[in-house]
């Protein structure tokens, strides 16, 4: 079992800084990208997060862009347009204690459940981090039932192409997860990285589904919970992340949402301190003593003005990079609405704005990597950053 001192002491520690420190220097100094990509670790296998390309592609929900997130169609299609880490996925449990892998616990948009008459009773109203929310839930279902579901596209009118795969992919469990990136890293001769969350774990181990254990038993079965092991995980919530830093020796990364938000586990146990107070150079110096990595919202990296375009570039990739933090910020779209006002073309909410000039300025800052639904885009605008 990893304890806190293996996380943030030696050579691992060192190592990391190392990669975040010259993600942020190659910006600066504009190295080439063959230079850059070295220095970065970019081959090699088992190397922990240092063998990783900086900055990384991370296959968001898998392709979410294109195909219904968080199914095998997604995660396939990602490695295939050269995401380096698939985020498969997001585990919520089942009645019977099993992890899947679905966006949230409620289920009704991204599954057909609606249209299963013999599930029509399940749907209820329940009380999740603090908001009234209908629909039907992961745990009032055991995993046989929910694989008798299938995906659907989350967000039809931005991806209304997606809706053509609803119905084709069932629904995975972490378990099928580990199994297909292993399947995975023979058949593509590469190491496959995944990068699961714990959602809401404060709610589910308060229905005595307690995620962490679940996950690292998982872990530890499948040789993966290793502090080179290729799974990061992250959640929201910093206790979960401390629970799992007791559990696993794997890279671990804090998400952070808006700044004045809290993250759920504070508001359970009256911690009164917001998202502001985690990114001070105090509160990162806390988190770097249990995680590797950070995972904000872009908005934390770059703030914006009232009308949504980008207003000030903050001091939060140096302050953590200061403190050995990697910085995975989340999520890049290629479609308008997604996109900070200056890069959006047009006023359909499906087309595509101006991805690549938001990559470029957001990759800029230092950032090590960056999530996105839409890996080839990303692959590509890394291209441009590195070789520019």
């Amino acid at each position: 079992m990893g304890s806190q001192d293996e996380h943030t002491d030696g050579t691992g520690r060192r190592a990391l800084l190392g990669a975040a420190m010259f993600g942020a220097g190659g910006a600066v100094l504009g190295l080439s990208g063959t230079a850059r990509a070295a220095g970065a670790g970019s081959a090699g296998h088992g190397g922990g997060l240092k063998s990783l390309p900086v900055p990384t592609v991370i296959g968001h929900r898998g392709a979410s862009g294109y195909r219904p997130e968080h199914t095998f169609g997604s995660y396939q299609l990602a490695l295939d347009l050269g995401a380096d880490i698939v985020e498969a996925g997001d585990l919520v449990p089942t009645r019977d204690g099993h992890l899947v892998c679905r966006h949230e616990p409620e289920i009704g948009g991204t599954t057909n459940v609606a249209d299963h008459p013999e599930f029509a009773g399940r749907r209820t109203t329940k009380v999740l981090d603090g908001v009234s929310t209908t629909g039907w839930f992961t745990e009032d279902f055991t995993l046989a039932e929910l694989k008798t579901l299938r995906a659907v596209e989350r967000i039809p009118a931005n991806r209304p192409h997606n809706t053509l795969y609803n119905g084709r992919w069932s629904i995975p469990t972490f378990e099928e997860v580990l199994k297909w990136q292993d399947e995975q890293t023979r058949k593509r001769g590469k190491q496959v990285w995944i990068y699961p969350e714990t959602k809401h774990p404060t709610y589910f181990r308060g229905l005595g589904l307690g995620l962490e254990e679940r996950v690292a038993k998982l872990l530890h079965q499948h040789g993966k919970d290793k502090r080179n092991s290729p799974v990061i995980l992250q959640s929201f919530e910093p206790t979960s992340i401390q629970r799992l830093n007791k559990l696993v020796d794997n890279p671990l990364v804090v998400l952070l949402s808006a700044a004045n938000t809290r993250p759920w586990d504070f508001v359970e146990k009256g911690d009164p301190r917001t998202v502001a107070d985690l990114i001070t150079p105090k509160g990162l110096r806390e988190i770097a003593g249990y995680a590797q990595g950070i995972g904000p919202t872009l908005d934390l990296v770059i703030t914006k003005k009232a009308d949504g375009s980008l207003d000030k570039e903050t001091t939060l990739v140096a302050d953590a990079h200061k403190v050995g933090l990697i910085l995975h910020p989340y999520t890049m779209r290629n479609e308008n609405p997604f996109l900070p006002a200056e890069y959006r073309r047009g006023t359909d909410a499906d087309a595509y704005g101006d991805a690549f000039g938001a990559f470029k300025r957001y990759f800029a800052t230092g950032i090590d990597g960056v999530f996105t639904d839409n890996a080839d885009t990303g692959v590509l605008a890394r291209a441009d950053f590195v070789n520019g």
